[in-house]
């Protein structure tokens, strides 16, 4: 055994000796387990052959944001964005949240999506309309007939884009916001030059052209599937009834505007 003298000098050398290991032993870098790939980069993998084309990658994951959308826009149309929690969502397609995020970053950016839509389809109409051929009456007519259809076929997108638009980030509203002002301007340069080329009547162009945009996108408030006329009948008669407000000249093939009541009736 040992002498206390003895322990007495080797305190110290044992005491620096096992503060030298713990030196040592805190530099040595443990071997780190395989990070496991996060559920959204999965998600994010290409599907199937990982030498497939781009395009088909792309439509893959153009088809799970067309179910991610459709599932939202269902939700936020019958309860409301703000009681629609993104768990719900998901759940709605049976899928996780991280698949929701591989796709969108927030319930926010969600929302936008659904309201530029509605913007960008009836911007989509009135490009093509203008395209044709054809007088200025004829361009204007295809507008409100096609503008009307297009708001009636994604009547949800609109009603969201209506209620929901405070609920938008303020730089999404810009945005969306100028997609509009784009849609007015257009509007106002055709009927301008139908006013030009004598086939309107119109007192304020810019005026006219908001009541227009006004009663077209307003009918996914009143129109009720079902109902008297069907979207195409009550798109036929709005177009014939913008027509009047500009007192346009009759088309040949058009016969003259009746108006027989109201069509949500």
């Amino acid at each position: 055994m040992a002498s206390p003298q003895l322990l007495t000098h080797l305190a110290p050398l044992l005491a620096k000796i096992a503060w030298g290991m713990l030196i040592i032993m805190k530099t040595v870098k443990k071997p780190q387990r395989a990070a496991k790939p996060s559920t959204v980069a999965a998600y994010r993998r290409p599907i199937g052959n990982p030498d497939a084309p781009e395009d088909i990658r792309d439509a893959v994951s153009r088809l799970k944001r067309e179910r991610i959308v459709a599932a939202a826009v269902d939700l936020f149309y019958h309860q409301g964005y703000t009681r629609t929690t993104l768990e719900q969502v998901a759940a709605s397609i049976q899928v996780t949240k991280p698949f929701i995020y591989a796709h969108f970053k927030s319930k926010s950016e969600l929302l936008a999506e659904i309201c530029s839509r509605a913007v960008w389809l009836s911007n989509d109409v009135l490009n093509r309309a203008m395209m044709q051929k054809g007088s200025v009456t004829e361009r204007l007519q295809a507008i409100a007939r096609d503008f009307m259809e297009t708001v009636l076929n994604h009547q949800a997108h609109a009603v969201i884009y209506s209620r929901e638009d405070k609920e938008l980030a303020p730089e999404d509203r810009t945005e969306i916001n100028k997609m509009r002002r784009v849609f007015d301007h257009k509007l106002v340069a055709l009927m301008e030059e139908g006013v030009a080329a004598g086939e309107f009547v119109v007192e304020d162009v810019h005026l006219t052209a908001l009541a227009i945009v006004g009663i077209v996108g307003w009918s996914q408030v009143w129109y009720r599937p079902g109902g008297r006329l069907t979207r195409v009948e009550a798109a036929q008669r709005v177009s014939k009834l913008v027509l009047a407000m500009v007192q346009a000249k009759p088309l040949n093939s058009e016969p003259p505007l009746a108006v027989t009541g109201v069509a949500s009736s």
